[in-house]
């Protein structure tokens, strides 16, 4: 099915249990301006949760009953899930919303978790961005398992819940239907952000290019919580009008929302947001975003877009750039920088985190790539640390023999160059061109040198080495 007649058969979800949420005639519907509810659990109703249109954020009372005037433009109605409760989902996917239809009362009912969720885990995919049945056997193949692992590997009781920050499918939204799938098999709760290859084209302006993803996955932007640990989605991809055109922009409606949620989370609490392009240098009010977090101490961001891996810190914000699930568009294993395939997998404790990249199909312990080049009359070492943040450390030994640090570098990877001299990859995909990083570390030694020995120690102190002969 091609994407034109797919858009226009949109009345259901084909293959899946994912209904379709807003239609004209459903919208006309006359409701109240106002609009009530009550969140439960067993029948007792539960104080104090958040309840929101993307406009108004109210909370529950004493009873759990609540009261909210909608805005017009307002298409579903979300509960910020509380500490302590399961997320609701459908095959896995968040559904902790309801979609606005002529009713005037919503309820939401909550099921307590059997265990503390003060330690849990979370994973993050970007850009896994199918755009053939030939990727989505990859991502079923590769991708799925080994997330299916890591999760096991996290131990039988840990609570684990999975984020993907956009471009789930690559311009063809029929593959949302094949992710849901993917999803469903992984057995985690799953959350999504809007990428800007998830957008409709040629259906107006920005307000209506998610048309089709709220149909899958609900509203662009909410929050939830999960023990001392609040998450925030956005969306913060702008469509212009015009195929593919679109900047990083967090629309006023989105931050204006933000500042009404953000108010009742404590300053010390651990804030997670998530989203598409790189709020450090790809949003423009990016100054703007970062203005509503002042005062919250313990913020960190999860990105995608880039095809690359890159820790940043601006503005007091740690920033999780992430390597994509797709790499090189499902062409080559790597990213443009060299990081391979790959995801996140993150550890909340209390309102601490800890985190490590996972590449795809290799073991966790598989953090850095080595290249040795023969010179003239020396040999250069460059060592590639795709996950390096400046609290890192990255030692040599030549033949045994502490040699200190390595020197950063910022420069290109040798297999992400080699990999662009071939041309373009298979199925007519241009593989843009190597990604500057400054992931990289340098050092020249006399070609006498037998074996050269890599250490990296990360911020948390886990240490990885590896050998190389020459």
């Amino acid at each position: 099915m091609n994407r034109k007649s797919f858009l226009q058969s949109l009345g259901f979800i084909a293959g899946s249990a994912f209904i379709s949420l807003q239609t004209d005639a459903f919208s006309k519907l006359r409701r109240n301006k106002t609009i009530s509810g009550k969140v439960t659990d067993k029948n007792k109703g539960v104080a104090n949760v958040v309840i929101s249109d993307g406009f108004s954020v109210v909370r529950t009372d004493s009873k759990g009953q609540y009261t909210i005037t909608l805005n017009d433009k307002a298409t579903n109605l979300f509960m910020s899930t509380p500490s302590g409760y399961e997320f609701k989902t459908n095959a896995n996917i968040a559904r902790q919303y309801e979609a606005l239809g002529s009713r005037n009362e919503y309820d939401f009912t909550l099921t307590r978790l059997k265990k503390n969720d003060n330690k849990h885990n979370f994973i993050v995919w970007a850009d896994p961005q199918v755009r053939t049945k030939d990727d989505v056997k990859q991502m079923m193949e590769t991708s799925v398992p080994d997330t299916i692992a890591q999760i096991k590997a996290l131990g039988p009781d840990a609570l684990v819940h999975g984020i993907t920050v956009g471009d789930i499918a690559w311009d063809f939204l029929e593959f949302f239907d094949d992710y849901n799938k993917a999803v469903a098999q992984m057995g985690i709760p799953f959350f999504q952000a809007l990428g800007n290859h998830d957008m409709d084209y040629r259906q107006g302006g920005d307000e209506t290019s998610d048309k089709t993803f709220k149909e899958f996955f609900g509203p662009t932007y909410y929050s939830f919580n999960r023990g001392k640990a609040h998450y925030v989605v956005l969306d913060d991809v702008r469509y212009l009008g015009s195929e593919r055109l679109y900047d990083g922009y967090i629309t006023e409606e989105q931050i204006a929302w933000l500042a009404k949620d953000l108010q009742y989370v404590d300053k010390d609490a651990l804030l997670i947001i998530n989203l598409h392009i790189p709020l450090h240098n790809g949003v423009k009010n990016n100054a703007d975003f970062y203005k509503i977090l002042e005062g919250f101490k313990n913020v960190h961001v999860m990105s995608g877009h880039t095809h690359y891996n890159v820790n940043n810190i601006s503005n007091g914000v740690f920033e999780h750039n992430h390597g994509a699930v797709c790499g090189a568009w499902w062409s080559e294993n790597i990213c443009s920088d060299g990081t391979p395939r790959g995801y996140g997998v993150y550890t909340v404790d209390g309102n601490q985190l800890e985190w490590f990249y996972k590449p795809t199909g290799l073991p966790k312990e598989h953090q850095m790539s080595i290249y040795i080049d023969k010179l003239t009359n020396q040999n250069r070492l460059l060592v590639n640390v795709w996950n390096w943040d400046p609290e890192w450390k990255v030692e040599y030994s030549l033949d045994g023999k502490p040699m200190g640090l390595l020197q950063q570098q910022t420069g290109a990877d040798p297999d992400a160059v080699r990999f662009n001299a071939k041309g373009k990859p298979a199925k007519g995909r241009a593989f843009t061109k190597p990604t500057q990083t400054d992931h990289l570390f340098m050092a020249h030694f006399k070609p006498e040198v037998k074996t050269v020995k890599i250490t990296v120690t990360d911020r948390f102190g886990a240490v990885h080495s590896k050998e190389q002969s020459i």
